[in-house]
Parts: C-alpha cells; sequence; structure tokens
C-alpha cells in the first residue's frame, strides 16, 4: 500500500495499522496540541463516561484490570484503553472484559480520519482517539485510561479526568522523561486535575507529587497517609479513614496495585459493594503479569523491564516457587536499565538463556549475555523462542522458567505456545 492511500471503514485491519504507521514523522511525539484539536473537531472531549486515568512506571495495565473486574462485578460497563498489546491490536480496546471485532477498529479509524483533516497524528494518538470513539459508541459508564508515556504530555491527558492514578514512580524511559525522580514524578503528576481526586500508590514518593497535588488544588489520596494496607497469611486488610475492608483475598495481580485500584473506587463517587471488591479482587487477571502457562514444568510470562518491576517480579517468584531451581529466558530493549534489571533477577535466577529481539530498540542476546553475573556464560539465542524451546530442554520436572525482559519477548514465546497448542489439538 502506497503512503498515499487512505484506508476505507470497510479496509483491513492490517491496512489501518500500516496507513497509521507511517502516516506521522515519529513514533513518539509527546504534546497535546494536534490530539486536542481532532479531538475537538471529532467531538470525544466530554465523554458522557465517568473517567479514570492511570499513569505510573510499572502497574498500570494491572490497576486497570483490578478496576475493570471490580466494576463489571457491580454490573457497569467498563471500557479500558491499554498499551502496548501482546499479539492482536484489538487487545488494546476491552469492552466488558472482551477485545472487540476488526470492523469496530476500522470504523473507528475512518471516523478519526475522516475529522483530522491535515492534522498530522502519532499512531499512539490516533489510536487513543480512536479507543474514545469506541468507547463512545459502545455506550460505556466508565472508561479506564492507561497513560502511555510520562502523563502530562500523553494523548490520553486531553480529558477531564474524574479521577487520576498514579500507580509507581521508578526511571524508565529516561530518552523522554530524563533520569531525575522528581521531575519524572511531576511529569506523572500532569493528569491531576483542580478539585478531582488523586490516588498516589508510590510509597515515600517524591516531594513533586504533592506539590503539584498542592499547586492546582487537587486531592491527594498517597498510600500510607490517606490509605493503608497491609498483607496477613492469604488475606490482607485496606483502610481508609473510617473506611475498613479487611480479609480480603490476595489477587493474582500485584497487591500494591490492588490497595491503589480501592482508593481511586473509593473517591469515585460509584456504586461499589464490599462483595464486588471480593468477587473483582479474585477474577482479577492480565496476560503477561505473573501469567502460568504450564505446570509441568512450570512456565510464568512476566513483562518487567525495569528494575522496579523485576524486583517485585523476584519477590513474587521467591513467594510462590520458594526451593525452586529457577530459570529465565530473557530479550530486552537497548533502551532499558538492562544491568539494573537483570541484578534484581540474579536474586532468585540460577539459569539464564539471553535473547535477541528484533527491531530498531532491540538489545542483542550478547550485549544482555555481558551483564550476566559472572559464572552465568550461556549459549545466546537468535529470538525468545529459539530461547524457551532450549530452556525445555534442560529443566527438570520441578524447574520453574521465567520468560521476562520486555512485551515482545512474552509476545513472541506466547504466540508459539499457542501454536502449539492449536496444531496439538488439531487446529489449523
Amino acid at each position: 500500500m502506497s503512503q498515499q492511500t487512505i484506508p476505507q471503514a470497510t479496509s483491513s485491519l492490517a491496512m489501518w495499522l500500516d496507513y497509521l504507521e507511517n502516516i506521522h514523522t515519529s513514533a513518539i511525539d509527546l504534546g497535546l496540541e494536534r490530539v486536542q484539536q481532532v479531538a475537538e473537531q471529532a467531538h470525544l472531549l466530554h465523554p458522557q463516561a465517568k473517567v479514570i486515568t492511570v499513569a505510573g512506571t510499572n502497574g498500570k495495565g494491572s490497576t486497570c484490570a483490578l478496576l475493570e473486574s471490580i466494576l463489571l462485578d457491580a454490573g457497569y460497563s467498563v471500557g479500558v484503553y491499554s498499551s502496548p498489546h501482546l499479539i492482536r491490536y484489538n487487545e488494546r480496546v476491552r469492552i466488558n472484559g472482551h477485545p472487540l471485532p476488526d470492523s469496530k477498529h476500522t470504523e473507528a479509524f475512518a471516523y478519526i480520519e475522516e475529522h483530522r483533516a491535515d492534522t498530522s497524528l502519532s499512531f499512539f494518538e490516533f489510536g487513543t482517539l480512536a479507543a474514545l470513539r469506541l468507547f463512545e459508541t459502545e455506550q460505556v459508564d466508565v472508561i479506564l485510561l492507561e497513560v502511555g508515556l510520562g502523563g502530562r504530555l500523553d494523548a490520553t491527558n486531553i480529558l477531564e479526568h474524574d479521577v487520576a492514578v498514579v500507580t509507581s514512580i521508578a526511571k524508565d524511559h529516561v530518552d523522554w522523561l530524563g533520569d531525575d525522580i522528581n521531575v519524572i514524578a511531576q511529569e506523572k503528576a500532569g493528569i491531576f486535575r483542580a478539585g478531582k481526586p488523586a490516588i498516589c500508590g508510590q510509597p515515600d514518593a517524591p516531594y513533586t507529587i504533592a506539590a503539584y497535588a498542592d499547586e492546582i488544588g487537587a486531592n491527594l489520596y498517597q498510600v500510607d497517609y490517606q490509605f493503608q494496607y497491609e498483607q496477613v497469611g492469604d488475606i490482607w486488610n485496606w483502610k481508609s479513614g473510617p473506611f475498613d475492608l479487611s480479609d480480603l483475598p490476595v489477587p493474582s495481580l500485584p497487591l500494591p496495585n490492588a490497595a491503589t485500584a480501592l482508593m481511586a473506587l473509593g473517591v469515585s463517587g460509584l456504586d461499589i459493594s464490599d462483595v464486588n471488591i471480593v468477587n473483582g479482587l479474585k477474577n482479577a487477571k492480565l496476560a503477561g503479569r505473573m501469567q502460568k502457562v504450564s505446570h509441568s514444568p512450570c512456565v510464568i510470562l512476566d513483562v518487567a523491564h525495569n528494575p522496579h518491576s523485576a524486583a517485585y517480579l523476584a519477590k513474587r517468584i521467591q513467594q510462590c516457587y520458594p526451593d525452586r531451581k529457577i530459570h529465565c529466558v530473557l530479550g530486552m530493549l537497548e533502551d532499558k536499565d538492562i544491568p539494573g534489571t537483570i541484578k534484581e533477577l540474579s536474586n532468585v535466577v540460577s539459569c539464564w538463556y539471553p535473547c535477541s529481539l528484533s527491531g530498531p530498540r532491540a538489545a542483542s542476546a550478547e550485549l544482555l549475555s555481558e551483564a550476566l553475573p559472572a559464572g552465568n556464560k550461556l549459549k545466546t539465542f537468535s529470538t525468545p523462542t529459539h530461547g524457551f524451546k532450549y530452556a525445555l530442554t534442560k529443566v527438570a520436572k520441578d524447574d520453574v522458567i521465567i520468560v521476562a525482559g520486555s512485551f515482545v519477548t512474552v509476545s513472541d514465546v506466547l504466540v508459539y505456545l499457542q501454536l502449539q497448542r492449536s496444531s496439538s489439538s488439531g487446529g489449523k
């Protein structure tokens, strides 16, 4: 397809995605002027639904999934916008827990294309506006928006959010956000709104979070101050002022994100019961987050790709699989903190399988290998799937394989496993 050929509403999703990748000069283009202008022309700036926007270095997807699960149990119609996707673009928009067919996306893309006129939009900006259009046409009650990068200048920040959430703050995307943790925090706090609830789930958050909330008059709810939680064995308790929830089930997704989600719901004005919370916590799940895809050997997929998320993954592996030998199939992007991430995982990993990824930001297996602890110089692999297949030949029955380092790494192995299952069940 030539760059000038504009797809139609009836064109294939693949054609549209190819078009969107080629109509703008850069993949990431922070700033709100262009996307806000098109949103206004397309009448998307003032949705009828309640809007909860979630920023953070890690935990955005998990927090959205926890919110979604509880809200669905309460009977609300819920739209979720998240990125990146693991296998199919359709994963980026969920309506009531399910992706939409290609035709819905292509119709939304055509609508945005019609209204953007000569305004140039990045892939993410175009997708964000299309998601807002889908939430409008599907008439959802609640919109959950996952910020793509930072917060203040992210395309999702064009809306007047009813509740703003910052899940965690750590160094990542340093090329775009810098490496000053206070500046990073202020960028994420850029989604806060005057007179509206602003939730921060990062313990001992940088001072700029509270300073910015105070400056604009947002109502800040900070973990360990306005809300607290504690785990006691296989249950946990949550408290905010006079509100006290006890004996809650521990979800499969990170507990800090569950506590943050409960605070967001508590100030949202939405009608949520204790039973909805219990059921939602039990049912919440998200692909690529401590996702067990095999029992013997045990295989865990996790998109941890920076030291902060790797530390949490290592802690969970220690909790769930003590005294088990851990193998790690690792593939990362070159612009991530590779030594820092490996250092955190080294607390639990015995055997490494470094893999090369593809694409302009990919790190080579050799680069990963150089950062591995001394004495761990194993083979290197051209793809995550090759590394995973080799790892399967090296594990004992009680060993654990974790596949981590990037969405790309997890996606590669997930596609392979799906193909294997499809062929073994006679699928084509």
